[in-house]
């Protein structure tokens, strides 16, 4: 038996869906708010509100580059400091702190010429669409993809009252604005219906999909996790995983959960599978997400 609990939604292509765990419980969905993000941006660049590949103001790097972490931006996950005040419940930083302990060194490597994940770089998408709409993000996403989709549950969590909300009774000790470029919460069923509909073409257009799927590689396989093959998009992890093909989508984890919501192209029924799982094992809950997608 695993040594976690799990909750896992699937729906196919052809509109069959199942669940195992609990089908209404709302859980973070971590890094999977960056393809949300990603999507939302996409939509206001064929709307002409942004430009993918013009530099920022006053930076070297470009909103494309932002969304494919190839800016050069540094990261705060591998902050000793960062981790010691989250389990520390002490306030979140300013972005002010953020950023003078994060770019102390500046960048990592000139835009476009390596790639890095940063959640700093998505920070600053957030901070960009806010700019352009002139409205928070978590109305941003509900305007362009929850609403339209008909995604309830889907919100982004502003403070520590929405984390106590949540499925996992360690939420509540979580300030979500750890997350800083926002962290969205829902169901599992509303997070595969998200990233099913992008595959659907519910949510963009076909060209502009194939710019979210235009790939950075990254290497093989991974030990202890499923991937055979890795890449990156934008807003996306890409690759295969053994026994199911293509997988696209994204990992997600926190203090207290880990979450993997993937697309599977390669099956006869293409499936979506969003699968929740505490502790923080992201392999074992890709692991997870991949068996569900192999046995339906």
């Amino acid at each position: 038996m695993p040594e976690f609990e799990v909750h896992s939604h699937w729906v196919t292509s052809s509109g069959r869906d199942g669940y195992a765990g609990v089908s209404d419980a709302c859980f973070p969905y971590w890094s999977f708010t960056k393809t949300a993000i990603a999507i939302a941006t996409l939509k206001l660049v064929e709307a002409g509100a942004l430009d993918l590949d013009a530099p920022l103001d006053g930076q070297a790097y470009s909103l494309r580059q932002l969304l494919a972490h190839t800016s050069g931006l540094p990261d705060y996950g591998q902050l000793e400091d960062y981790h010691r005040a989250v389990a520390d419940r002490q306030p979140p930083w300013s972005r002010k702190k953020l950023l003078d302990i994060v770019l102390a060194k500046g960048l990592l490597f000139a835009p476009g010429d390596g790639w890095s994940y940063s959640n700093v770089g998505y920070m600053l998408v957030r901070e960009l669409v806010e700019e352009v709409t002139s409205k928070p993000l978590g109305t941003v996403i509900s305007d362009l993809i929850c609403q339209p989709l008909g995604l309830d549950s889907v919100e982004l969590a502003t403070g520590r009252p929405d984390f106590a909300r949540l499925y996992w009774e360690a939420a509540a000790d979580y300030d979500p604005n750890w997350v800083y470029h926002g962290c969205l919460i829902g169901t599992a069923a509303d997070a595969a219906r998200l990233l099913q509909a992008l595959f659907d073409g519910a949510l963009l257009r076909p060209d502009t999909l194939g710019q979210m799927l235009s790939r950075r590689a990254l290497g093989g396989a991974i030990p202890g996790r499923p991937w055979t093959d890795c890449g990156y998009g934008l807003g996306m992890m890409t690759g295969e995983m053994e026994g199911v093909g293509k997988a696209i989508g994204h990992t997600g984890g926190g203090p207290f959960s880990v979450n993997a919501v993937y697309h599977f192209p390669d099956l006869a029924d293409p499936v979506t599978v969003a699968s929740f799982i505490d502790g923080s094992d992201g392999g074992a809950v890709e692991l997870e997400a991949a068996t569900r997608a192999h046995g339906e």
